[in-house]
């Protein structure tokens, strides 16, 4: 199994936990152990491995992320224009899945929500109990939260990490702000901790086949082929949306801020995009990235060397809009009715946790599992996300890749550079 790609044992994962939960049903079993049992097992453990790693690599990536930024050389000018480009493009993004999955309601089918269907084992009920700090009225306690009495306290789980976010995005700035004496040791800490999360997560995803195969085992189980359906549509949704966001909002910025016909640039970055479908890891294309934003597009390397760096750590478009689309998407599954508060509290946490997404395959499960918590929804309800989680992972990573390139053509024009498209 070494030998093959991951996505393709994550696919033949799911294959083969279709045809294992349809024949053992939730009785079957050996010894007294029944397989129903065994799958719930093997998808819990999944679920907890990615639970460990979430306070650990949000908060070392941003911390890192943000401390980045601020020591580059070419913060200033070149800095504001790119970071505002980002953020920009992403909040879009975010708001284009929200409206889509707002539009074709993937979660309610005949005007029922279908967690039965997915076997979302906590109540309708008990979801809403949870959310009942996210009305309207809780939108000043909201913001209160923002700001931890105890980081310490904060960190040691994951019920608050939207505090967390705020102590990161705080701690990496004001990194920038101190004495290289004392700034070096800390910036060389955290990204310690960070490449060493990265490679846990790593380690973690290559038992995501195994994960997936019992979290999927055990929905088909108890409930036979009926949530195909509803994840299907859920799918075909997140595609929507995110064509059109690569496809209409993109090149209409690239166009208005540029003055550069968007589909040479698309043509030029053809091999980066491509790049980014296969291997769904926008760190690893970004070599790729550069020689084709410096050699086809004709961005100089003095701009490139510096947007497409942060672009990778930072711009995760089509992560964000995922993450949105996803999580509202459950929250419909189970048939609640987000009031505007929490719908803006998963657009703006959907928009900060993309930015500390590791850029390697599925990392973007660890940020919907801090938005689900951030709003009071089960961790577990994203196991069900995981059916066609490695297609998307690979459309949404191109995107992602896509939103880098349009920042390095956008900055690049800004700064008077010519470019070499035909």
């Amino acid at each position: 199994m070494k030998k093959i790609a991951l996505h393709w044992q994550i696919a033949i994962a799911i294959a083969l936990a279709a045809v294992a939960g349809w024949l053992s049903g939730t009785d079957a079993g050996i010894a007294g152990v029944t397989f129903h049992g065994v799958y719930s097992f093997l998808g819990a453990l999944f679920l907890r491995a990615l639970k460990m790693i979430i306070v650990p690599l949000i908060l070392s990536s941003i911390i890192v992320g943000i401390a980045g930024i601020g020591r580059g050389e070419d913060l200033g000018r070149l800095g504001g224009k790119t970071v505002g480009l980002y953020l920009s493009t992403g909040l879009i993004a975010v708001l284009v899945g929200l409206v889509a999955v707002n539009i074709i309601r993937p979660g309610i089918e005949d005007g029922e929500p279908v967690r039965d269907q997915l076997a979302l084992e906590v109540s309708r009920q008990e979801v809403r109990q949870e959310l009942g700090g996210h009305g309207l009225g809780g939108m000043v306690d909201m913001f209160i939260r923002m700001i931890p009495e105890n980081v310490v306290a904060t960190a040691s789980n994951n019920s608050d990490l939207l505090a967390l976010i705020f102590f990161a995005v705080l701690f990496g700035f004001f990194i920038t702000r101190v004495s290289n004496e004392y700034a070096e040791p800390v910036y060389a800490f955290w990204n310690g901790v960070f490449q060493i999360m990265m490679r846990i997560t790593e380690f973690i995803m290559k038992f995501a086949p195994i994960g997936v195969f019992g979290l999927v085992a055990k929905v088909v189980a108890e409930t036979g082929f009926g949530g195909v359906r509803p994840l299907a549509v859920f799918a075909v949704t997140v595609v929507i949306a995110l064509m059109t966001h690569a496809l209409v909002i993109m090149p209409l910025i690239i166009r208005f801020l540029s003055g550069v016909n968007p589909w040479k640039v698309y043509r030029a970055a053809s091999p980066a995009l491509l790049t980014a479908f296969s291997t769904a890891s926008s760190s690893g294309t970004l070599p790729v990235t550069m020689d084709c934003v410096e050699k086809n597009v004709g961005v100089s390397n003095r701009v490139s060397s510096f947007v497409l760096p942060l672009g990778a750590t930072i711009n995760m478009n089509g992560t964000a809009l995922y993450e949105c689309t996803a999580v509202m998407f459950l929250a419909q599954a189970y048939g609640l009715e987000l009031s505007l508060v929490t719908q803006f509290t998963i657009v703006i946490t959907a928009l900060v946790t993309s930015i500390g997404v590791a850029g390697v395959p599925s990392a973007s499960m660890v940020a919907i599992g801090m938005i689900l918590t951030a709003v009071g929804m089960p961790l577990e309800a994203m196991g069900v996300l995981f059916v066609f989680d490695r297609v998307l992972d690979m459309l949404r990573t191109s995107v992602n890749v896509l939103g880098d390139v349009a920042a390095s053509v956008i900055v690049a024009r800004s700064q008077g550079e010519e470019l070499a498209l035909k």
